[in-house]
């Protein structure tokens, strides 16, 4: 694999396929899945058989079945979540760039303020306000991350709106659309694609954390942090079932990670050109 003219090391080739094989069990995985995510097959806690690879969960439902929707639930939310931050705090750390002092200001002071207050607590307070439907969830972890991606942003447009080429295009009469998208977001793109996959691991873990205390994703659906708590109880009987989720969760989020890593050595490594001058 060769990106920017750079080929991928072994981490990054291993990282990819971990992350292609969750994203193709997520999308294709329910054709395919032995039984319904909600359907009792078995006894509780029932150890693996031919019938059901992984055993059952706790009421009896097989756990391979569960894995499998719950990667379409968990690794779904995340992504959505992610691209709506990236929305949210790239549209608007871009405008603060290249805005007027008070509207720069202005964003800049109520980003600060929902920064003050701990993420986590935060996101407890308004799911346990407007409740823990999937669209309230996606928004609500979207509008507390963008925060971050807002400032990378802004500090981003900051640098570049100061340059000729930007200047130029101001010159000639374009619009605030025009130089967002055409002049800035190019030339912001790569340390924003490497952003990405960080608040998309930092959203897949913060999905899981709410659903494994409760107030994430809500059965029937599965989801791979409620499926930890859920099971959890096993462990005092020498059982493997919340280890399933547990190292699906920390195998894709070492994945994502591996391949993070890699675009960031490109983001900072110098171009052939400025390497041999």
């Amino acid at each position: 694999m060769v990106i920017y003219g750079h080929k991928a090391p072994l981490t990054a080739v291993i990282g990819l396929a971990i992350v292609v094989l969750y994203v193709v069990v997520a999308v294709l995985g329910p054709w395919f899945a032995p039984y319904g995510q909600s359907q009792s097959v078995g006894d509780t806690w029932a150890p693996p058989s031919p019938q059901m690879l992984l055993g059952a969960d706790q009421i009896g439902r097989d756990m391979l079945t569960r894995l499998i929707y719950g990667a379409r639930t968990t690794i779904g939310i995340a992504a959505a979540t992610t691209l709506l931050s990236f929305f949210i705090g790239i549209s608007l750390g871009f405008t603060a760039a290249v805005s007027g002092p008070w509207m720069d200001a202005f964003l800049s002071r109520l980003v600060d303020v929902i920064l003050s207050i701990p993420q986590l607590i935060l996101g407890l307070i308004i799911l346990g306000v407007f409740g823990s439907s999937i669209p309230v969830l996606i928004l609500t972890i979207a509008v507390l991350d963008s925060t971050r991606v807002f400032r990378l942003a802004r500090a981003l447009g900051k640098n570049i709106v100061v340059l000729e080429f930007v200047e130029a295009a101001r010159l000639r009469g374009e619009g605030l659309w025009w130089i967002i998208t055409r002049e800035i977001f190019p030339n912001a793109s790569a340390p924003l694609m490497s952003e990405f996959g960080l608040r998309f691991c930092f959203n897949f873990l913060f999905v899981a954390a709410l659903s494994f205390l409760g107030i994430g994703v809500q059965p029937p659906y599965a989801d791979w942090g409620g499926m930890v708590r859920e099971n959890a109880a096993a462990i005092n009987f020498g059982l493997f079932a919340p280890l399933y989720p547990a190292f699906a969760i920390a195998t894709l989020t070492v994945g994502v990670n591996l391949v993070v890593d890699w675009l960031l050595s490109i983001d900072a490594r110098p171009s052939g050109a400025q390497a041999e001058m």
